[in-house]
């Protein structure tokens, strides 16, 4: 296991974090997990009020283990409310469940809007509140997690008052590159959320992208990938018992510069994406945007992108029922709500027929309702 440091906060994280919210519903499942996952190197874990009991089960394993509580790193997060009132409340709460005097890291749950911005300037945001919280040493960093666009996420990072950042950015969503430079110049820990799961699905390949990839997997390419960046500190690893940290883990001490023939496969993906679409292929501008119909017109052309472009459809299916199911955390109608008003084509460099591609996409990937893995 390698270990780097976490921006400002100069904690030492292992290159992989322990994710709790799949193994949040039973405590001997969680403790079998956390225990194996520090058997492999593993310091960091996080949790989140809104995932199941897992402050709690993280709490009894604290208190029933032998484990030195200064050994262990933990992040937990909070959804912000409505007073300041209410965020003591939480922050107490998670305290208590922890069982613990601190919380190393403490991460506001899904900075996400306008709106979710906007509220850290009020003269009584709940910010104030954490801020105090973190002079008393009940709280030692301060950061945020965001599904946010790329000016969201900005003027979060420049208000300063965040010690790290929790983030979506893997091979098959680089929108968020960026951010990973603002935040390193910032001196922000950098931890990315989800590389195996909303990174693509990368658990569970298509036979396309599994040969394409070889002699590697598409999961252990995309962990190169992020850890090939020196800027990035962690990558989650959302495992749900001991078994699914092994594969993950078997490059855990590969943080060094991508391979030639890691890069050259990179290519042929990005070749065989160009060759399938041709001039269907969505390059991810954002110029179409904003849309009258307030569909997320990059982010449904980046699914069809990868389903008919590398057979990923199962993901692009999983992603795309999320929307108008998910809120904040998943923005956007879906492709049907398209009106064909033609506002967006003009503003399109590679002057796709958008109207028709949404259609098409909404067509192959309508599915069944979505929800959010932790709901």
């Amino acid at each position: 296991m390698k270990y780097r440091r976490f921006g400002k906060t100069n904690l030492n994280i292992s290159v992989f974090s322990l994710g709790l919210m799949r193994c949040c519903y039973s405590e001997k499942q969680l403790f079998d997990t956390v225990n194996k996952a520090l058997n492999l190197g593993i310091n960091h874990f996080e949790m989140a009020k809104a995932y199941g009991k897992s402050e709690q089960f993280f709490g009894n394993f604290l208190k029933q283990s032998n484990i030195n509580r200064h050994d262990i790193i933990i992040t937990t997060k909070l959804t912000p409310p409505d007073t300041q009132k209410g965020n003591i409340i939480n922050i107490q709460e998670s305290l208590d469940n922890l069982q613990t005097e601190y919380i190393d890291c403490l991460a506001i749950h899904g900075i996400n809007t306008e709106d979710h911005w906007q509220q850290l300037l009020t003269k009584d945001s709940y910010i104030y509140t954490l801020l105090e919280a973190k002079k008393q040493g009940k709280i030692k960093y301060l950061g945020f997690s965001t599904h946010g666009n790329l000016d969201v996420i900005k003027k979060t990072i420049d208000t300063n008052l965040f010690d790290f950042v929790n983030l979506h950015y893997y091979y098959f969503f680089q929108r968020n590159y960026p951010i990973i430079e603002l935040a390193k110049e910032k001196d922000l820990g950098i931890f990315i959320i989800s590389p195996a799961d909303k990174g693509g699905m990368l658990y569970q390949p298509p036979q396309k992208l599994k040969q394409m990839c070889h002699p590697f997997t598409p999961l252990a390419l995309n962990y190169r990938f992020l850890l090939n960046n020196s800027a990035i500190t962690t990558l989650s690893l959302g495992a749900a018992n001991p078994e699914e940290l092994l594969t993950p883990l078997q490059v855990a001490d590969q943080d060094f510069p991508l391979t030639k023939e890691e890069k050259d496969t990179l290519i042929k993906i990005e070749d065989s994406l160009k060759q399938t679409l041709d001039t269907q292929k969505c390059s991810q501008c954002y110029q179409c945007l904003p849309c009258p119909e307030n569909i997320n017109i990059p982010e449904v052309l980046r699914l069809r992108n990868l389903g008919v472009g590398l057979d990923m459809n199962d993901f692009a299916r999983y992603r795309y029922q999320m929307f108008e199911n998910a809120g904040h955390w998943f923005w956007g109608n879906k492709g049907d709500k398209c009106t064909d008003c033609g506002e967006c084509l003009p503003r399109c460099p590679e002057k796709l027929a958008i109207p028709e591609l949404l259609r098409d996409t909404h067509d192959r990937f309508q599915g069944s309702q979505g929800r959010r893995l932790w709901e």
